[in-house]
């Protein structure tokens, strides 16, 4: 199933990403498990399928985008997803998928977890590891899928609500969230490119918000070094535009040693200036695309946002997004 890439973004994997800005929709068939198996792997990651079931195999996928969040619905008869270290070695890490099932029944395992999911259940999964998905019946099946870098909530706290059921977890926020998502997929075709990222930027936003929600709502159940870390991710989004951050100004606000800070980022997966300039990147990519500033310079934003330097802002922004800051201005 081809998609138009217009613009990639680079994953924490090194590969690229699911594209910024693609054709709005797409829909395609599979009458036999052997199509299907390609179709899911173009649409995702590369993941193993298989079926126990008798009789014919049907499946129907259709796709829709904006500025990196693909909404995918799996319409298909029983079969088993999965993925493996193998498929891990193959490609595709860097990303959560977040699942809403609409009908049918599913378990989900991942990270010692398992869950079974009803219609309405919303639950999320981590393509970096190995994670199984079992559909015993007919089903359909909405999953959103986006860089794990554009969620707004350090990794190492998603990481413990991966196979969960998130609306057992937070009864306000989910209901908010289920209705939001399930109706953008088919909206987003009657909307410009930058009404879509606007609209996909806003799925992520609620997302994060009930995530932190349920995380905060347990605070004794939280490992201190990641009250710690959550402490200087908030510090760091508080100073982006200081010329004056660095991992000696974040230690000495936090009373602790340089090389414990590089630990903490390190355990993460990630280090200080990496994790400072990507949240600076991303701040000045939703500036350049928020109507509201349409008429400050691209310059200005970068200074705002900590870049004192145009010309090392336009080569950092191109090396993550593809182009300029000017052309995606320009394109958005």
């Amino acid at each position: 199933m081809n998609q138009t890439h217009t613009m990639q973004r680079r994953s924490e994997s090194g590969e690229p990403s699911a594209p910024l800005a693609a054709a709005p929709a797409s829909v395609a068939h599979a009458e036999d498990l052997a199509e299907f198996r390609g179709m899911v792997s173009s649409s995702f990651v590369p993941l193993r399928v298989s079926t126990e079931a008798h009789g014919p195999f049907a499946a129907s996928i259709s796709t829709a985008d904006a500025d990196s969040v693909v909404f995918t619905e799996v319409a298909a008869t029983p079969h088993l997803v999965e993925r493996t270290q193998q498929t891990i070695e193959d490609g595709g890490s860097g990303y959560y998928k977040v699942s809403l099932l609409i009908s049918g029944s599913s378990i989900l395992v991942q990270d010692g977890r398992e869950l079974v999911m009803r219609p309405g259940d919303l639950s999320i999964y981590d393509t970096s590891r190995p994670y199984s998905l079992l559909f015993g019946e007919k089903f359909r099946n909405l999953i959103m899928m986006f860089p794990k870098d554009r969620l707004d909530v350090p990794l190492p706290f998603t990481e413990q609500l991966t196979a969960v059921d998130l609306g057992a977890q937070h009864r306000g926020l989910a209901p908010v969230l289920t209705a939001f998502i399930s109706q953008l997929p088919t909206q987003l075709v009657h909307f410009t490119q930058h009404s879509r990222a606007r609209l996909a930027q806003t799925s992520l936003d609620l997302l994060g918000t009930m995530f932190s929600s349920i995380l905060d709502a347990s605070p004794e159940q939280r490992d201190p070094h990641q009250v710690l870390l959550q402490k200087i991710y908030d510090h760091v989004d508080l100073h982006l535009g200081s010329e004056d951050l660095s991992p000696s100004s974040i230690a000495a606000a936090h009373y602790i040693s340089t090389r414990h800070l590089h630990a903490l980022f390190n355990q993460s997966g990630t280090t200080v200036s990496t994790w400072i300039r990507e949240r600076r990147l991303e701040r000045a990519r939703a500036d350049l695309l928020d109507p509201l500033l349409a008429d400050r310079p691209v310059w200005v934003i970068a200074a705002g946002r900590g870049f004192a330097d145009p010309a090392h802002f336009s080569r950092v922004f191109k090396a993550a997004y593809g182009m300029t800051p000017s052309e995606f201005r320009r394109g958005a």
